[in-house]
C-alpha cells in the first residue's frame, strides 16, 4: 500500500474564521488592495481592505435585520461578480452558512437543494433567475424572502441594517468558531442526487495556507488574478478566499465571450482555470493559425515547445533547440502570452485532468500550468505542481498537512485538516465516504516520488464483456485535444469492445468549413458524413488509441449532430460530462454502435 504525507505548519486556531485576516487588515492595514472591481464605466477600480470591510459589515447588519441567525444557510444563485464575494463573507460575518448554487441550475436541482439545506433566505442574481425559480423558491417552507442583486439587494441590504449596532456584530464574532459551517456545496450529481458538502470554516484557512505555501508565487502579496469560474464551484471559492488570506489582488468578470479582452485589460499575474478553458485557447490559437495559412509554422512551434518542455525534465535544451525556441517565441508565443494579458507567469489548473501533451505545450510556450488536484469534500486542492516541484502528467505532491494512500485496489485516499467531516444530514454517505479516517475519493492512481497520478475514477470504468477493465479519461482527454472535437463520451461497459460519441466544436466548425470550400451553413448531417471530417476524426481516434492497449481501443464511434451542454443537462457546471443523462438521452445511438 503506498503512503505519502507533506508534513504541516500551520494550526488553525479554534477562534479563527474567514473574516479574521478582514478584521486584522482593518486593523494593520486598512489601505491594502484588495479587489479590482469593473465599473459601470467598464474601468477597474481598486477596492481596499477597509473599503471591503466596511461594505461587509454594512450588508451583514442588513441580514442580522432580516432575520438571519446565526447558523442559518443563506443561499447565493449568481454567476461570478463582486457581490458575490461581498455576500458570502458578509452572510460569514453575520454567522450564517452560505449555499452555493449554479446560476445554471435547473428548477428541480434548486428546489432539492433549497429543501434540503433549510435555506432561509435566497439572493439571486437577475429577476430572470427569480422567475425561473419562482415555483421552487415558494415550495422551499424554510424561505422567508427572495433578494435579486440587479434590484439592488446589496444596497438594500445596507439600508436594512443602518440601525444595527456594531455590537450586534462583535458578539457573532465572539460566538464563532472555525468548527462553524462556512458553506454547503452540493455536488455537482453526475450520478444521484446532489449531495451537500458542510465545509467549515477552519477547512477554508487550512487549504488556503497549505495551498499558498504549496503553490508559492502564484498567491504572493501584490500579485493579481481574474477570477471567471462559477463561485458556486470550490475551486473558485477558494481562490476568492485564498486570495484575500493572502492579500493577492481578486477581479471578477462573468463575460466569458469576451474573456481574452478582460484579460487584456487586466493583466492577470496568475490564470485560475479548468482544462477545458486551456483546452480552448490552445485549440482557438490553432484555428487561427491554419485559416491564415500558417498551420504548418504552428504545429513546428507546438513540436518545438513540447520538446523544449520535455528537455526542461531531463537536464535543459541544447544549442540548436535553444536558437529554434527562440525563433518560435517571435513567432507564436509570446501572441499566447499576450492572450491571457502579457504579465502571465502561470497557470493553475484543476477540476479533471489537464493532459501531458498541453501541459508540456504551455510550459515551453512560457506559460507553465501547474496542475492540482482535489474535490468538494477536500476544500479544493489536496495536490499540486509548483515551480519547484513539477512532473507534468502528475497532479503533484500533497500540499502540507496531507496525507495520500492509495488502496490495494487502486482508490485515492485522503487524510488532511482541509477534508470535510461529512455530508449535511447524510450519515449514510458519510459513513460510506469516510472510513477508519481516510476519505475515499472515488478516484483510482498511483504515487511515484510522491507525486501523485490519475488514471480514472472507479464509477466510470468501463468492464467489457470480455472482462478488461477500462478508464475512458485518457482516450476522452486525447480526443478532444483535437480542434474539431469539443466533447467525447467513451462507451463500451458489458459490450465487446469499446465505441465513442463524439460532439463537433460550434466555434471550430465555420473555419474548417470555409478551408473546404464549403458553406458554413451546410447541414449537420452532411458535415458529420464529409470524407475528410472523417478522415480528421480517424486521426485524433488513432492518436487516442496509441496511449492504451489493444483491448481498451475504440473500435467504432459516431459523430453526434448536437454538442453536450450545461443547459441540456450533459454537462456539469464545470463541463465534465454527467454520464448518465448522456447514456439515457442517447440510448439508440449507443445501441447502434454495437449493431
Amino acid at each position: 500500500m503506498q503512503e505519502f504525507t507533506t508534513p504541516s505548519t500551520v494550526t488553525v486556531d479554534e477562534h479563527a474564521t474567514t473574516i479574521s485576516a478582514i478584521q486584522r487588515y482593518r486593523k494593520e492595514r486598512p489601505t491594502l488592495p484588495l479587489f479590482k472591481k469593473r465599473a459601470d464605466s467598464g474601468q477597474w477600480i481598486t477596492v481596499t481592505a477597509s473599503a471591503f470591510a466596511t461594505e461587509i459589515d454594512d450588508v451583514a447588519k442588513g441580514l442580522i435585520a432580516s432575520g438571519v441567525n446565526p447558523g442559518d444557510r443563506v443561499a447565493l444563485l449568481s454567476s461570478t461578480r463582486y457581490e458575490w464575494t461581498v455576500l458570502d463573507y458578509a452572510i460569514w460575518r453575520a454567522g450564517a452558512t452560505t449555499v452555493a448554487i449554479y446560476e445554471t441550475s435547473s428548477p428541480d436541482q434548486v428546489e432539492w437543494i433549497l429543501t434540503d439545506s433549510a435555506t432561509s433566505l435566497i439572493i439571486v442574481e437577475t429577476a430572470a433567475n427569480r422567475a425561473a425559480h419562482r415555483d421552487v423558491i415558494a415550495k422551499a417552507s424554510a424561505i422567508r424572502e427572495t433578494l435579486v442583486i440587479d434590484d439592488g439587494a446589496v444596497n438594500d441590504l445596507r439600508k436594512r441594517g443602518a440601525d444595527v449596532p456594531d455590537s450586534a456584530l462583535d458578539e457573532r464574532e465572539a460566538g464563532a468558531r472555525s468548527s462553524d459551517a462556512a458553506t454547503l456545496i452540493y455536488t455537482s450529481g453526475t450520478t444521484g442526487r446532489p449531495k451537500g458538502v458542510v465545509l467549515t470554516h477552519e477547512n477554508f484557512l487550512a487549504e488556503t495556507a497549505a495551498t499558498a505555501e504549496a503553490v508559492g508565487n502564484g498567491l504572493e502579496e501584490g500579485k493579481s488574478t481574474l477570477l471567471f469560474l462559477p463561485l458556486a464551484h470550490v475551486f473558485a471559492r477558494v481562490v476568492a478566499v485564498g486570495c484575500v488570506e493572502n492579500g493577492v489582488i481578486l477581479g471578477h468578470t462573468n463575460d466569458i465571450p469576451n474573456l481574452i479582452a478582460d484579460l487584456d485589460v487586466f493583466k492577470p499575474s496568475y490564470v485560475l482555470s479548468v482544462p477545458r478553458v486551456f483546452e480552448k485557447v490552445y485549440n482557438t490559437a490553432e484555428q487561427k493559425a491554419i485559416d491564415g495559412g500558417k498551420g504548418k509554422i504552428f504545429a513546428k512551434a507546438v513540436d518545438t515547445a513540447i520538446e523544449y518542455s520535455r528537455a526542461v525534465e531531463s537536464g535543459g535544451a541544447g544549442i540548436a533547440l535553444k536558437a529554434k525556441h527562440a525563433v518560435f517565441d517571435l513567432l507564436v508565443y509570446k501572441k499566447l502570452r499576450a492572450a491571457l494579458g502579457g504579465r502571465c507567469e502561470g497557470a493553475i489548473s484543476g477540476g479533471a485532468p489537464l493532459g501531458e501533451r498541453l501541459g508540456h505545450f504551455f510550459r515551453g510556450a512560457g506559460v507553465p500550468v501547474y496542475e492540482g488536484y482535489g474535490l468538494s469534500e477536500t476544500t479544493a486542492a489536496v495536490t499540486a505542481n509548483n515551480e519547484e516541484h513539477s512532473r507534468i502528467g502528475s497532479v503533484g505532491r500533497p500540499v502540507p498537512g496531507v496525507s495520500v494512500r492509495i488502496a490495494e485496489d487502486g482508490e485515492i485516499l485522503l487524510r488532511g485538516p482541509m477534508i470535510f467531516t461529512g455530508y449535511w444530514q447524510n450519515e449514510q454517505a458519510t459513513a460510506d465516504s469516510i472510513r477508519d479516517g481516510w476519505f475515499h475519493t472515488g478516484d483510482i492512481g498511483r504515487l511515484e516520488d510522491g507525486y501523485l497520478f490519475i488514471t480514472g475514477r472507479k464509477k466510470e470504468l468501463i468492464v467489457t464483456a470480455g472482462g478488461k477493465n477500462v478508464s475512458p479519461a485518457q482516450l476522452e482527454d486525447t480526443i478532444r485535444a483535437h480542434p474539431l472535437v469539443s466533447q467525447c463520451l467513451v462507451v463500451g461497459d458489458k459490450k465487446p469492445f469499446i465505441a465513442a460519441l463524439i460532439t463537433l466544436d460550434p466555434e471550430a466548425t465555420p473555419g474548417w468549413l470555409e478551408r473546404k470550400g464549403l458553406p458554413t451553413d451546410t447541414p449537420m448531417s452532411e458535415i458529420i458524413a464529409n470524407a475528410d471530417l472523417r478522415s480528421e476524426i480517424d486521426a485524433a481516434i488513432a492518436d487516442a488509441n496509441k496511449t492504451v492497449s489493444k483491448a481498451e481501443a475504440i473500435k467504432k464511434y459516431e459523430i453526434l449532430d448536437t454538442d453536450f451542454t450545461i443547459e441540456s443537462g450533459e454537462l456539469t457546471p464545470t463541463l465534465k460530462l454527467k454520464r448518465n443523462v448522456i447514456h439515457e438521452t442517447y440510448q439508440q445511438a449507443i445501441a447502434d454502435l454495437y449493431t
